[in-house]
């Protein structure tokens, strides 16, 4: 494997080691803390206070680990240097904005900063680099996108954290959070289904040459040169 391809390991390593662990541990949380609401079960003072730091953890990992796979998609794709300096640039300003977030408590300021670092996430994935499979909602290709169901996922956690005092504060906020966690998990599922599908679709960066020769639509590809051709180089010897 070469660097790129460790580079494209980040993302889905980042995702199974830190994201869906620190998701159970939140629903988890917040199955107590609403128990704790409804008097159902007695829980230690702290336990509202780690729910809400684990779902901040959750939304500042998602956050991260989607802008590591758009700069991969970038980088790998060769985008000319001027132009992936600038990409560069919108990543860091969407991780400054979501730092803010993490700090600011005035609502407006909650609200801007959200919208910021959506904004950024959404403009980076416009680009032509990023594989999303379809760009219309009317087709099933597009709810099979892991990268739209990935952008859904990172606006609803970016909601729940900036609406945190309000949730804290009022009934009807409470059954909203309720309600679009119940979507997050359902997304979630979506997520993995659809990364791991798409992981098996990413070759390795030496092997590109030979797999984008292939016919995706018909599920062909071109037969191997007969031995001793020129047509093609023979393989390396591996180890």
């Amino acid at each position: 494997m070469t660097p790129i391809d460790w580079f494209a390991l980040l993302h889905p390593v980042l995702v199974i080691l830190f994201v869906y662990p620190v998701v159970g541990a939140t629903i988890r949380l917040g199955i107590l803390v609403r128990e704790k609401r409804l008097g159902i079960t007695k829980q230690p003072a702290p336990v509202p206070r780690e729910h809400a730091d684990h779902g901040r953890w959750l939304t500042a990992g998602v956050v991260v680990a989607v802008l590591i796979a758009l700069v991969y998609s970038f980088i790998s794709k060769a985008v000319a240097w001027p132009r992936l300096a600038l990409l560069l640039l919108v990543a860091a300003g969407t991780l400054v904005a979501l730092l803010a977030l993490l700090q600011v408590k005035r609502p407006v300021l909650r609200a801007s900063f959200t919208l910021l670092t959506w904004a950024g996430l959404l403009g980076l994935g416009s680009q032509a680099e990023i594989w999303r499979v379809s760009d219309n909602p009317l087709t099933g290709a597009f709810w099979s996108s892991h990268y739209w169901s990935g952008v859904l996922l990172t606006g609803l956690l970016l909601f729940n954290l900036a609406a945190r005092p309000e949730i804290i504060r009022q009934l009807r906020w409470r059954r909203l959070h309720v309600a679009s966690n119940i979507l997050v998990m359902l997304l979630l599922a979506v997520q993995a289904i659809t990364g791991s599908r798409d992981l098996l679709e990413i070759p390795l960066s030496w092997q590109k040459p030979a797999i984008y020769r292939c016919d995706f639509n018909r599920r062909l590809c071109p037969e191997p040169a007969a031995p001793g051709s020129a047509a093609l180089p023979a393989a390396p010897a591996l180890g």
